[in-house]
């Protein structure tokens, strides 16, 4: 049997942790790299170096989601085309992800090196900020390339049941920044400059590592002769997928430049360092959560594809009660370790006394993240993309926006904190009441269909 048939047979929640796991295990270590790093930047750069990465790392990240778009649209047609048995197809669409990730962020990267002082400022890089900015986005571009066909490799990974591969691909170049970080800020003394190059450096590490994958035969996929040449039915499908991840990382992007500047205007650079140490321990305390949605799509996929309505429905119940119980614990931990968690990133006494009531009220509706990302990763395991895009875009794009640039008039800086726990309450509201209605009209009819096709004719 191969490993993407057991998507269809495993019991759910073994399943779900034979998937989930690994994605946890490497969403945790890429986020202690990110910590890692920021720590090390914060204790040998400073309080302006802490600013600079929070506003970097936004943007090259929007450039490499490109890739992620590409990865999760693509494999959400090779999930489905796997469980309907049609290997073919499946290999075509992964030539094609591969066509299009080069292509595009190629293109977009050259012209980030291009518009490079324009886009730095428009993210957010303002006062004292752009010169170290400045030195740490040219160097983190031109890994970009490497960071984006590592993240739509892998989703293909996942997508064709490889967990554990799918979590190397994150741990080499988070393990490698680890082992990098110390040698070039501190001990060569290479400041934020040498910080730049041990991201960019573990991102090609993570390019290697996929590209082995794909050519050692342990993959299910094969490339044919013409399977690189794009063909615009697979492209359109891929996009239409892929263009809510797109969305998200470019809402996101979006949140990034209203949120720094309205930072900046309302508490100047301190409150950016501020919200730069809160974005790290976000990527941190998210990571179970992040990793059940991540092993929930290709389950959902691949059953989906293959017509077992009830095994979809199981997958949906089981990874948002798993979920929500996580993010419970999640929750407390942030509650009564506030203080102490600030404390590691940074010595700077006016961080240290501002940051954690600031932390406490972003993470304060935690518990109820869990229903708003397994109900978009929902729409987007099957391929309807109008409600995947709508339910990804809720919580940062008709929520979180508008909240930050009205709130502060009212409250200040702490209008700013106010928006997120505002923005999870209304997304999760939402997203809950649409899955519900889709659940019910939806999977209960197909479910009517299969018990029909299944009747015995008298």
């Amino acid at each position: 049997m191969n490993n993407s048939q057991e998507l269809g047979t495993r019991p759910i929640n073994q399943l779900l942790a034979k998937m989930a796991i690994p994605a946890s295990i490497g969403i945790l270590v890429m986020s202690i790299y990110f910590i890692v790093d920021t720590i090390f930047v914060g204790r040998f750069v400073g309080t302006l170096g802490i600013a600079a990465i929070t506003v970097v790392m936004p943007i090259t990240f929007l450039i490499s989601s490109i890739g992620m778009a590409i990865g999760v649209g693509g494999s959400s047609i090779i999930s489905r085309a796997l469980g309907a048995d049609d290997n073919r197809k499946a290999c075509y669409t992964f030539g094609n992800m591969v066509s299009l990730t080069f292509l595009i962020v190629l293109i977009v990267g050259g012209m980030g090196m291009l518009l490079e002082e324009p886009i730095l400022r428009l993210f957010g890089a303002q006062g004292d900020i752009m010169a170290p900015a400045k030195e740490y986005f040219y160097i983190i571009l031109l890994g970009v390339p490497a960071l984006a066909w590592a993240m739509m490799s892998n989703n293909v990974m996942r997508a064709e049941g490889e967990p554990k591969m799918a979590m190397w691909s994150m741990m080499i170049p988070a393990l490698a920044n680890l082992v990098l970080d110390p040698i070039f800020i501190v001990w060569l003394d290479w400041g934020l400059e040498g910080a730049a190059w041990a991201t960019t450096i573990s991102y090609y590490m993570s390019a290697a590592f996929t590209t082995w994958f794909f050519s050692s035969g342990r993959s299910e996929l094969r490339f044919f002769r013409y399977s690189f040449l794009l063909q615009w039915p697979l492209v359109k499908e891929i996009f239409s997928i892929g263009i809510v991840t797109l969305a998200r990382q470019g809402t996101i992007s979006l949140l990034t430049i209203v949120l720094n500047n309205s930072l900046f205007e309302h508490g100047n650079e301190m409150a950016i360092a501020i919200y730069g140490i809160i974005n790290r321990i976000m990527m941190f305390a998210n990571f179970p959560v992040l990793g059940i949605t991540q092993g929930f799509l290709p389950i959902a996929g691949y059953n989906y594809g293959a017509k077992k309505w009830k095994r979809v429905r199981d997958t949906i119940n089981f990874s948002i009660k798993a979920g929500t119980i996580i993010a419970i614990g999640l929750f407390s931990f942030i509650m009564l370790g506030a203080d102490w968690i600030v404390s590691i990133f940074t010595t700077d006494a006016e961080l240290l006394s501002r940051t954690p009531s600031a932390l406490m009220l972003v993470f304060l509706m935690t518990p109820l993240i869990t229903v708003q990302l397994v109900g978009a990763a929902y729409f987007q395991a099957i391929g309807k993309a109008i409600p995947a895009l709508f339910l990804t875009l809720t919580k940062q794009g008709f929520f979180l926006i508008p909240l930050v640039l009205i709130l502060p008039y009212f409250f200040g800086l702490d209008g700013i904190w106010y928006s997120f726990p505002a923005a999870d309450l209304l997304a999760a509201a939402v997203t809950y009441g649409y899955l519900r209605y889709e659940m019910k009209r939806t999977l209960e009819v197909e479910e009517v269909v299969e018990e029909e096709v299944e009747a015995p004719t008298l």
